[in-house]
């Protein structure tokens, strides 16, 4: 089982840029897909970004353009580049492998921490 942890967010103005970093542990990390995911009420999460494992990346409409995930599989770590950062945008931040399903992705595992990104207006 892969063990992930994230790391990187924090406090930023609107229009400023975050860099978040999920690393992992564990089982063979190239085989995976992972997601990242924000808690945007109670305990909802939508999934914001997602990267396979040739590369392939899948974003939330909101952060289309904005957002670039990437992955190192030697290092074990996936990445979230964040720009143009709003307060909407504000949440705490997960990764989590993820597994194809119909109409979109599930998560597996259970969930880490996350980190806290806070956008200031």
């Amino acid at each position: 089982q892969v063990q992930l942890v994230e790391s990187g967010g924090g406090l930023v103005q609107a229009g400023g840029s975050l860099r978040l970093s999920c690393a992992a542990s564990g089982r063979i990390f190239s085989l995976d897909m992972v997601g990242w995911y924000r808690r945007v009420s109670g305990n909802q999460r939508e999934l914001v970004a997602v990267i396979g494992t040739t590369g392939n990346t899948d974003y939330l409409d909101s952060v289309k353009g904005r957002f670039t995930i990437s992955r190192d599989n030697a290092r074990k770590i996936v990445d979230l580049q964040m720009n143009s950062l709003k307060p909407d945008d504000t949440a705490v931040y997960y990764c989590a492998v993820v597994v194809n399903i119909p109409g979109g992705y599930w998560p597996m595992g259970n969930w880490g921490e996350g980190t806290l990104v806070t956008v200031s207006s």
